[in-house]
């Protein structure tokens, strides 16, 4: 007898949201998408899908948003069996800085619900161990950058897709700004991208650079590598929607229209890999 299987439960979505600075001019507010968050990952969550996400933890962050959703949804699949449902990659420059008992009381209060993975300068798994025997140090901006990339491309290797919304365009630690860096990493390596643009920010601009959207409420800027997207045709996103979807998404302030159009893209890739 085979045992039930959601169906994705053999997936893991990288989720990519952050503050983005358009809301005020899009008529909307942070927990516009802080309830973004709570909707990707209750849906995922429910088809069985792990979700990772690359982010520290402070209070009231889209970290611990996860981490409460899952307290209150958590799959029956996952009870007793120790499996977890988040994965949360800190980045060497993010945890270096931290206190290690903190740091391990932290760990702690999320034991059974998620994992943190602390990673390297290189991207690789640390043990607590190695974590114990490293100093606290504040990192260089070249640091800064060099461990965000490495977590990055370490996440998409271990995720199946990728959905951005929100992201700032400014005073960020990496060589370019987050959201767009892991949008980039999943389009070079074929991992199917998803991007909700109707809440501004990175997003929103990299749907305008691909020409799925235009938004004429934010003014045009230049951030670094967002030429990078210029030219990229909407196959590139190998995401299972076709370009009408993929144009309702990048444009939609909706939740839950995103929602369906992001798991039907979902779905329609698990068909055709069955």
């Amino acid at each position: 007898m085979m045992a039930y299987s959601e169906a994705l439960s053999a997936r893991t979505v990288g989720i990519s949201i952050s503050d983005s600075p358009d809301l005020g001019a899009l008529g909307m507010a942070p927990p516009h998408l802080q309830d973004a968050m709570a909707e990707l990952a209750r849906h995922l969550l429910a088809l069985g899908a792990r979700v990772a996400y690359g982010g520290d933890l402070r209070a009231g962050g889209f970290t611990q948003i996860l981490f409460e959703l899952v307290s209150r949804h958590r799959r029956d699949a996952d009870e007793g069996d120790g499996g977890t449902c988040v994965v949360n990659y800190l980045a060497w420059p993010v945890h270096i800085l931290q206190d290690l008992v903190a740091l391990e009381e932290q760990c702690r209060d999320v034991r059974g619900l998620a994992t943190l993975l602390l990673l390297d300068a290189d991207g690789e798994t640390m043990s607590f161990t190695a974590r114990q025997a490293a100093e606290r140090e504040i990192p260089s901006l070249e640091q800064w950058a060099n461990g965000l990339t490495a977590m990055r491309r370490r996440m998409n290797c271990d995720t199946h897709a990728r959905i951005i919304a929100g992201g700032q365009i400014a005073n960020y630690k990496g060589s370019m700004p987050g959201l767009a860096e892991e949008a980039l990493i999943a389009i070079e390596a074929r991992r199917p991208l998803y991007v909700m643009g109707g809440f501004g920010g990175c997003a929103g601009d990299i749907a305008v650079t691909l020409g799925l959207s235009d938004h004429s409420v934010v003014p045009p800027r230049d951030w670094e590598a967002r030429d990078a997207f210029a030219g990229i045709g909407v196959e590139r996103l190998v995401n299972g929607l076709d370009e009408s979807d993929n144009r309702t998404l990048a444009r939609t302030p909706h939740v839950d229209q995103a929602v369906t159009l992001i798991l039907k893209g979902l779905l329609r890739l698990e068909g055709t890999r069955g």
